[in-house]
């Protein structure tokens, strides 16, 4: 037994039918069904922050052990062995016979219970009994048929919520977040982070029995004023003027990272998008997405110079003939 931990006493055991609460001429159905409806509300996976829930869980696992045994059911209802499966009187049903034998039945020092309780089964495999109710055993033990008694439940988790903009978000720039003792943590933000996604950090929860519980951290990603995100890529829709439209040019423009110079071709028109790899949004293998310039033509209202210098020249093509018009 671990120092500093209590083993609990079992020297008085209540009536197994009490505690399933179910009568001496309920069936196995009967008993089974109250078995899991017991187990699913005291099981300690559903019940941490309750250590009585964990003890009130033993003890039904072990009245429903005895009593789904036929056997053990009739040596009990008999008066032969005790709610324990221990020998009822000072010599049981005898040493050679299907009373006490020194190493198959019985309780552990370590709280938990081995094979049967002196039958003549070799212990009850209740592990079916969690199929489908807590996604498997249920933290049953399978040895024995016993039920082990669980862990000390941990302490609360605790949420939180952390905005984080949508530059920061894109670059995973590190966010220094405020837990609740007051501590300052850095954050580093995962690759292929999405709005709403959640982060857990072991052991920043509340302290309980068994450890701290965890820490969840709920990722809310900011609105940008013209930056909008396409998957892992990141759209902008980039003014140019009717200048740099016809002739070309080197324009500067904004990314995530920080500026860059853009080349556009002469005769670019409206609607025409160009591409900067790996100025997107990172990827869950740590790459990353791309930023997507689609060119804006800004014609600048009532500008008399460029209306002199366009008059008398028309463009003749037909730019909507594809349109069917």
């Amino acid at each position: 037994m671990r120092a500093g931990l209590a083993r609990p006493s079992y020297a008085h055991m209540a009536d197994p039918y009490s505690t399933l609460g179910v009568p001496r001429s309920a069936s196995e159905k009967d008993i089974k069904s109250a078995y899991r409806k017991l187990a699913k509300e005291l099981h300690p996976d559903t019940n941490k922050d309750n250590p009585k829930a964990a003890e009130r869980f033993s003890e039904v696992t072990r009245a429903y052990d005895l009593l789904s045994d036929k056997d053990k059911r009739a040596q009990f209802d008999r008066g032969e062995i005790d709610a324990e499966g221990n020998p009822a009187g000072p010599f049981g049903g005898g040493f050679g016979g299907g009373g006490f034998r020194g190493q198959q039945g019985g309780f552990r020092h370590d709280g938990g219970f081995e094979g049967g309780f002196g039958g003549g089964a070799e212990g009850i495999d209740i592990g079916d009994i969690f199929e489908g109710l807590f996604g498997g055993r249920g933290g049953m033990s399978g040895m024995g048929g016993g039920a082990r008694r669980g862990p000390p439940p941990k302490g609360a988790n605790v949420s939180y919520r952390l905005q984080v903009s949508f530059v920061d978000a894109a670059t995973r720039a590190n966010q220094r977040i405020t837990l609740s003792d007051g501590k300052s943590i850095d954050l580093k933000l995962p690759a292929g982070l999405e709005n709403g996604q959640q982060m857990r950090l072991g052991g920043k929860g509340e302290p309980g029995p068994g450890g701290n519980g965890d820490a969840i951290v709920t990722i809310e990603i900011g609105s940008h004023p013209f930056y909008e995100r396409d998957g892992d890529n990141i759209r902008l829709d980039l003014p140019i003027s009717l200048s740099e439209a016809v002739g070309g040019a080197k324009v500067k423009v904004p990314t995530v990272d920080g500026a860059v110079m853009l080349t556009v071709a002469p005769g670019s028109s409206s609607g025409r998008t160009l591409r900067l790899k790996g100025r997107g949004f990172s990827r869950k293998d740590g790459t990353r997405g791309d930023q997507l310039v689609t060119l804006q033509i800004d014609i600048p209202a009532d500008d008399m110079d460029l209306k002199a210098r366009l008059d008398g020249w028309a463009d003749m093509r037909n730019l909507r003939d594809k349109l069917g018009v």
